[in-house]
């Protein structure tokens, strides 16, 4: 058992003398112990090693697998080379690390990386203080780490207030539709994570979302964080994302600018949209914050035009239109507030044109053909402004004759 707080792992005594004669501390407190390879994992047992310093040996396989064997938490290694090897340095760092420095360093340098070291093992300690605290408040979720949605808008709403944070972005990141089947929570989660920094802040959200919180990012930094996620997850499960910069916005702004971008990006099947970029084109419908309220209303209003001056009106003339000329064919069709159905149907062919309102800047029309596995089965996405009665009547029409062919062939 020893109470020195550093221990040096060396096989070499002239190593050893000379890093004790150059890493002069300035704490009283701090001593240090030295011992070779076979006693390093026993001497280790002792809780009071804060920083363990592993003198490279001659086969530097040895000194790797050692580095695996005794990495833990509860200390920080510092790699100590006898000449800079940069692969070996990396696969070090691999292995868990915090740094390193030469044999042949001057007092100063080692000095300035152990204390470094020790500053680093401060901040592990609190920060899994606070963890644990904020586990027992049933603020944090214990496997993840990440914020419950339960207390996550008020956390995200100070957080966001903080200067440091307001160069940067925000994101609302899911799994795609054609994933649900294959959702895996725990995957995800360990993906957000690998690909997230200490500062950044992650909060679980309904319906499988994550809301994250990246400080000091730009929009490729944001987007590099989201394909990195897509990366570790693999091909099988595919994620969208919505993203907008923070810049003194309120959260309840951000949220909405967010999920106007992952609408978009989950019907153009991209994986990230940034809000700026194609949204907010869409009519400039967002505009500035204290208009938010408003602007919405004026958009429902004009989608509620919309419906009683272009689409109602092209359903029921093209319904009354057909009925002549489809023998034997059932055409119904209706509007709603939620939907507008034009639907057909001649045995057991069955062909449907959906028309959504998803609450933003477009509308989306959904084309089926049952027993069809085709191009023919599509979605078209139109802002407001596009939906007019010739253009309409073209789509429903084109619709039409893709139902004449199926029911021909």
């Amino acid at each position: 058992m020893i109470d020195e707080n550093i221990l040096l792992v060396t096989d070499d005594e002239d190593v050893a003398e000379t890093v004790l004669s150059k890493l002069v501390l300035l704490r009283e407190s701090d001593s240090i112990a030295v011992c070779d390879y076979k006693m390093a994992k026993r001497i280790l047992e002792n809780p009071s090693v804060s920083i363990v310093l592993v003198h490279e040996c001659e086969n530097k396989d040895k000194t790797l697998k050692l580095i695996q064997s005794i990495k833990s938490a509860e200390y920080e290694i510092i790699l100590l080379v006898n000449d800079y090897d940069q692969d070996f340095i990396l696969s070090a760092y691999d292995l868990g690390v915090s740094d390193y420095y030469s044999v042949k360093s001057d007092s100063y340098e080692m000095l300035i990386r152990t204390v470094n070291c020790f500053k680093s093992r401060s901040l592990k300690v609190r920060f899994a203080r606070d963890l644990a605290l904020l586990e027992k408040l049933d603020v944090v979720d214990e496997e993840t780490g990440f914020y419950k949605y339960k207390c996550s808008r008020e956390l995200l709403a100070e957080f966001i207030k903080n200067v440091k944070v307001q160069n940067g972005m925000f994101v609302i990141l899911l799994l795609d539709e054609s994933c649900k089947t294959r959702f895996s929570a725990d995957k995800l989660s360990k993906a957000i994570k690998k690909s997230t920094r200490c500062d950044d802040v992650v909060s679980v959200a309904r319906g499988g979302k994550f809301y994250i919180i990246l400080p000091n990012v730009d929009k490729l930094g944001a987007f590099a964080v989201v394909h990195k996620v897509q990366n570790l997850l693999g091909s099988r499960l595919i994620v969208r994302a919505g993203v907008c910069r923070i810049e003194n916005k309120s959260f309840d702004r951000l949220e909405k600018e967010a999920f106007a971008a992952l609408s978009e990006a989950c019907q153009t099947n991209e994986t990230a949209v940034l809000l700026e970029e194609k949204v907010k084109t869409l009519d400039d419908w967002l505009d500035d914050e204290e208009k938010d309220d408003k602007n919405f209303k004026l958009f429902k209003n004009a989608y509620n035009n919309k419906l009683e001056k272009v689409i109602a009106p092209v359903f029921f003339r093209l319904q009354k239109s057909y009925e002549e000329k489809l023998f034997n064919t059932k055409i119904d069709q209706y509007s709603d507030e939620l939907q507008s159905v034009f639907q057909l149907k001649h045995g057991k062919q069955e062909s449907r044109l959906k028309i959504t309102y998803p609450g933003f800047a477009k509308i989306i029309i959904y084309i089926t053909h049952d027993g069809l596995d085709s191009p023919e089965n599509r979605e078209i996405s139109l802002n407001l402004n596009e939906v007019t009665q010739s253009g309409l009547a073209k789509i429903i029409e084109d619709f039409i004759k893709e139902f004449k062919k199926s029911v021909k062939d």
